[in-house]
């Protein structure tokens, strides 16, 4: 854009904040510095201009910040639209020039705004539909930029539809038939690779090699309950996206079946739904999509619960932002709000959990019952991957969809587990119970209903189900039986009542016991006040066993109710009455599953209070705990987890499989690599015991396609060995030199949030002030899709995390060059992973599980062939026996903070100097 096309900036005044410092612009152009102080004052006088009110909130200690906030206006003009949300990123967004300095950030958030206003009065508005009624509205709720669109957004000359008229209906279909049986050729596949990847493109040896490896997958399944189970390693760069795309897109072409990709993590969804469109259209010519991204319901937008926000069911800021989802709602491509085309900001500008509320959490849909059943998001993506050839979704939704879904034909039968190395923990996740606070209020309010003072649509069986309670006497008593024991259930203020050593019914009582064993037994002398508390579910005594007893009848009594509730609802679909319409058979239909599912959980809570006190299944760990989260207590309960959760995973998953394909770059265990006494093979053993193949008597076939980079040249790890374990000071200061030294691009993982938190604290502003920003996960009011966003999007950035940043992330390219590990990744000690080190070969469990962190963790370095970074553990005592975790070839030098400083500087040095002579 040439300086003649920029828009006049607004005259209005604009706030800009940073670890460095304030800026603050005038309507009449004029940017000065100005310290904290004024800048409050400022903000509190007079709505400014402001870039992400929240984050500029943290930065200036003032929670109470308010004003123009250009990403709200951003949403109302563009929703469903990609944006970064930094000056940077609104700059590119609106094609002008890059801020030079902090000092011209107000200038260019002027411009920004001027620029939106622009769109808003254009006739060329791609969005323009709905915004004048979503104006009005907001208008009414003191919207801060309400009264600046005024006479900028123009009253359409005909009445704009609401949004629940706007969205277009899903429709049935019959039932699919059963996939062809075919076996994939070996030539055919490599002609579809060819394709996928471009006649031009350069041949990977090691990705033709994978496709036709993942081709067996696909084959006939020889006998009932064995799967075809592959096991492939594929090493970063080798292309597994495409590699098993191309038999996978070439077996649904040749039998008409769904095949399901699985992932742990959204960024790995978003890069399969780019990668896919190499294989199938957008649409199919009837308009159907052949590819689906599924997730669980809880990451949709609930039409019923957004109704109810618009219509007085959210206040204050929350209703400004049902207003916004509204707008966002009428665009989206399928109404994901959790990794979607939902701006990850957005909810993050609204202090309250306004987009939690508005997605269904709590297992409350009433189906058919709900007025916007056919227009449901949930709904139409569950038909959608029916007719799909490829659906996307995680590993979770496989799982509980295998466990519990309503139609079992609907179930995949050709999965591939991407990210495969997640596999074992996401069953021990899906396959556990547990019986706490939180847990048992929920099932309360699902029965009953929501207490009088709460807010919102929740109902209680009693309401949603009334015609049948008023129909059926049977249902009807089944249904206030249900009502009745469910109080012996938490209620509101149960914590708090826990705490004042006065709980009300058996479940609190029982409750109360857990709080006071944990305690009791408590042997970290409060030096772990950050973290939970726990102790065996072992040695309990008499009076503990009696109040866990009492709570087992409790659940008991509300069970068998439901049963019978359960049995009547069936008896209506099988003699439906007159007035029982398609809908709402679909309705009772929807209230069996969900009735089914409470049942279970039930049962399981019963089964986990019988065995306190009784003899040990060796198949399950369980233990008591209090959670806590900055010492502050928020959850009570009793746990349970399979020792081996791969087992039910087997049952449920594998065994109705035909073909499974588990692939990741970091499937096997290193250690028999470099380590010459290994036993063949021996490798490979983690793998298959973590894969569930021996519970159902298959013998995976197994195939590892080592990465194409050259290690030796692209990467060094350096083991840094003079900066103390535990000495947050000088840990501080190895990070902000590290971070110097390499001019931003680095990603800082921990392993405690708590020293997350100190390090960043003690070395933002230095950073800041050298031109180096500093983001980090549990610190900046920001989510992590939208830190890594910010991360890619500027090489003098750098990013600090946990667990989440350690996998998954994708940053090629300059943005990322330096990746650094505050200490060895050790596993931490808790009752479950000392129950599983002990069945697992003990050290040798504990070293494989610190050896997968460890590569994950250096996977995020080297992306591309031109990548180029370092490696940096700090750790003064850094085991040899770990050093397999890294590539073959790479070098690993153990060395000082004064010349790992030196060696990471030299590095950016050449990359600059390959760049200007590359331009």
């Amino acid at each position: 854009m040439s300086m003649a096309d920029l828009p006049s900036p607004l005259p209005l005044p604009a706030l800009h904040a940073s670890h460095a410092g304030c800026w603050l612009r005038d309507g009449s152009g004029d940017t000065r510095g100005i310290a904290k102080g004024e800048a409050i004052m400022a903000a509190a006088d007079t709505p400014l201009l402001l870039l992400n009110a929240p984050l500029l909130a943290s930065r200036l200690g003032y929670p109470d910040l308010s004003g123009l906030d250009l990403l709200e206006l951003f949403a109302f003009v563009h929703p469903a639209r990609f944006i970064v949300p930094t000056p940077k990123g609104i700059a590119h967004a609106f094609d002008l020039p890059e801020p030079e300095s902090e000092a011209t950030v107000p200038a260019l958030l002027q411009q920004a705004a001027a620029a939106l206003f622009q769109v808003c009065e254009s006739p060329d508005w791609a969005e323009r539909e709905g915004a004048w009624s979503a104006l009005q509205s907001l208008t009414k709720l003191r919207w801060p930029w309400a009264g600046l669109l005024t006479g900028r957004v123009f009253r359409p000359e005909r009445a704009e539809r609401w949004l629940f008229t706007r969205l277009p209906e899903w429709e049935d279909d019959g039932e699919q038939d059963q996939p062809r049986q075919v076996r994939l050729d070996d030539a055919e596949v490599l002609t579809q690779l060819d394709a996928l990847t471009g006649r031009d493109a350069e041949q990977r040896p090691g990705q033709r090699a994978y496709a036709i490896d993942a081709a067996s997958a696909f084959s006939p399944r020889e006998r009932r309950a064995a799967p075809h189970l592959l096991l492939a390693q594929a090493g970063t760069g080798i292309g597994k996206t495409l590699g098993y795309l191309a038999p996978a897109s070439l077996w649904s072409q040749a039998s008409g079946g769904t095949v399901w990709v699985s992932t742990f993590t959204k960024a790995l969804q978003r890069q399969l739904r780019a990668e896919s469109r190499r294989a199938w259209p957008e649409q199919r010519a009837d308009g159907s999509q052949p590819v689906v991204v599924r997730k669980g319901r809880e990451n949709y937008l609930c039409l019923l619960n957004l109704e109810d926000a618009l219509q007085g069911g959210f206040a204050g800021r929350a209703a400004i932002l049902a207003q916004l989802v509204a707008r966002w709602a009428a665009f989206s491509r399928d109404g994901d709000m959790i990794g979607g085309d939902f701006p990850g900001w957005l909810g993050t500008l609204f202090r309250q959990r306004g987009v939690t509320a508005l997605t269904d959490r709590r297992g409350e849909c009433v189906y058919a019952g709900c007025p916007h059943y056919r227009k449901c998001f949930i709904e139409r993506s569950a038909r959608a991957s029916v007719k799909a050839d490829l659906v996307i979704g995680n590993h979770a939704l496989v799982m509980i969809n295998a466990a519990r879904g309503r139609d079992v034909a609907q179930r995949p039968t050709r999965i591939i587990f991407d990210e495969g190395h997640h596999l074992f923990d996401a069953a021990d996740s899906t396959f556990s119970a547990a019986l706490s606070g939180s847990e048992t209020i929920e099932l309360r309010r699902w029965v009953i209903g929501p207490e009088r003072k709460s807010r919102g649509r929740r109902r209680g069986l009693a309401a949603r189900l009334a015609d049948v309670a008023s129909y059926d006497e049977a249902g009807g008593k089944a249904i206030a039986a249900a009502c009745h024991a469910a109080e012996a259930l938490p209620g509101e203020g149960w914590l708090q009542r826990l705490v004042e050593a006065a709980p009300s019914g058996p479940l609190e009582e029982l409750l109360s016991a857990v709080r006071g064993v944990v305690h009791a037994r408590d042997e970290s002398g409060g030096q772990e006040a950050g973290y939970g508390l726990e102790t065996e579910a072992a040695q309990l005594e008499g009076p503990f066993i009696e109040l866990a007893g009492q709570a087992q009848r409790a659940l008991a009594e509300l069970r068998q109710p439901l049963i019978r509730l359960g049995v009547r609802l069936e008896a209506l679909l099988e003699e439906p009455p007159d007035w029982l319409d398609v809908q709402g058979r679909a309705r009772i239909e929807g209230a069996r599953h969900s009735l089914a599912w409470r049942i279970d959980l039930l049962a399981a809570w019963e089964a986990l209070l019988e065995r306190l006190g009784g003899v040990i299944d060796p198949e399950y760990v369980d233990w008591l705990a209090v959670e806590r989260s900055d010492a502050r207590e928020f959850d009570i309960g009793i746990h349970r987890r399979w020792l081996d959760p791969m087992k039910p995973f087997a049952k449920v998953v594998l065994e109705p499989s035909h073909g499974v394909i588990v692939t990741s770059a970091t499937l096997k265990d290193s250690a028999g690599l470099k380590d010459k006494d290994a036993p063949a093979g021996d490798d490979w053993r983690s793998a298959v015991g973590r894969s569930g193949a021996e519970h159902i008597g298959v013998t995976p076939a197994l195939a590892a396609h080592d990465s194409p980079f050259d290690y030796a040249e692209q990467a060094e790890v350096l083991i840094v060995t003079d900066v103390p374990r535990g000495d947050i000071p000088a840990l501080a200061a190895a990070y902000a030199r590290l971070i110097e030294a390499s001019n931003g691009g680095a990603l800082g993982l921990f392993t405690a949030i708590r020293r997350l938190r100190a390090v960043h604290g003690r070395i933002t502003d230095r950073l800041a002030r050298a031109g180096l920003p500093l983001y980090a996960q549990h610190v900046d009011p920001i989510d992590t899709g939208t830190l890594v966003d910010i991360f890619r999007d500027d090489p003098t950035a750098s990013l600090m995390g946990t667990d989440a940043l350690r996998d998954g992330v994708d940053v090629p390219g300059d943005s990322l060059r330096l990746v650094v590990m505050e200490q060895v990744p050790w596993p931490r000690p808790s009752i479950l992973h000392r129950a599983r080190r002990v069945a697992n070969g003990g050290s040798a469990y504990d070293d494989a599980m610190i050896r997968g962190r460890l590569a994950q963790a250096f996977g995020r370095l080297i992306r591309t062939r031109d990548d180029k970074g370092h490696f940096v553990v700090l750790s003064p005592a850094f085991p040899s026996r770990l050093l397999s975790a890294f590539p073959e070839g790479t070098p690993v030098t153990r060395i000082s903070l004064e010349e790992a400083l030196q060696r990471v500087a030299s590095n950016v040095s050449q990359t600059s100097l390959l760049n200007r002579t590359q331009v």
